[in-house]
Formats: structure tokens, sequence, C-alpha cells
């Protein structure tokens, strides 16, 4: 019995700390003057957090391991609501295929040189 209070424990401070790092980057979110998301800000604060060691990374251990033993079951929802759009994306395909292949091309091409220019700097 106390190895299922433990356990639950450490799943309420896991998810405790995940969902304070989120409301507080939806926090800052809010009072920027230009629109940013704050789950983005959330993931920042709680990556300073655990960068520098403020909190241990076994606080949130357990509360990410079951996050993302479950991810593809948290795609669902969102793979139905793409689904309402299938006549709009039908008419873009064209150019929804055109951006990601530039777009994608583009990423290829500054990465290919920063690479280059950090693999020319290291030696």
């Amino acid at each position: 019995m106390y190895k299922i209070i433990t356990a639950f424990a450490h799943y309420i401070i896991a998810f405790t700390l995940i969902y304070l790092c989120l409301y507080s980057g939806n926090i800052i979110a809010g009072l920027l003057p230009f629109t940013f998301p704050g789950s983005i800000i959330g993931m920042l604060i709680l990556f300073l957090l655990l960068a520098f060691n403020i909190i241990p990374d076994t606080s949130v251990q357990p509360g990410c391991e079951l996050l993302i033993r479950y991810m593809t079951l948290l795609f669902i929802p969102i793979s139905v609501g793409v689904m309402l759009y299938y006549d709009t994306l039908i008419n873009q395909f064209g150019a929804i295929v055109a951006s990601t292949l530039i777009s994608s091309f583009i990423t290829l091409v500054v990465i290919g040189y920063f690479a280059n220019w950090i693999y020319r700097h290291e030696t």
C-alpha cells in the first residue's frame, strides 16, 4: 500500500510541476505585447528549471514518462479535427506541398551550411 501511495505522490508532484510551468508560460504569453504560444514559453521555463538544476529531473520524470507512453492517443482528437477540413486541404493541396518542400529544402541548406561552418571552425 505504501508503494502505491508513494507512486501516486510522485505522479501528483510531476504533473503539478509540469502544469505550473504551462500556466506560468500562459500568463507570461498573456502579458507580452505580441502573440506567442504560452505552451512554448512553459516548455522553455521547464527546460531552464531542469537545465540549471533548480528542480531535479527525477521530480518530473514519472509524469513525462506517462505522457510520452500515451502520446499517440493525444493525437487522435487533432487528427479527427483535421478531417473536418478535408475540402479545404484538398483545395489547397498544391500550396501545402509546395510550401512544405520549399521550407524543407531551405532548412536542409541552412543546416548544411551551419554544420560545415562548425566543422571548419572545430578543426
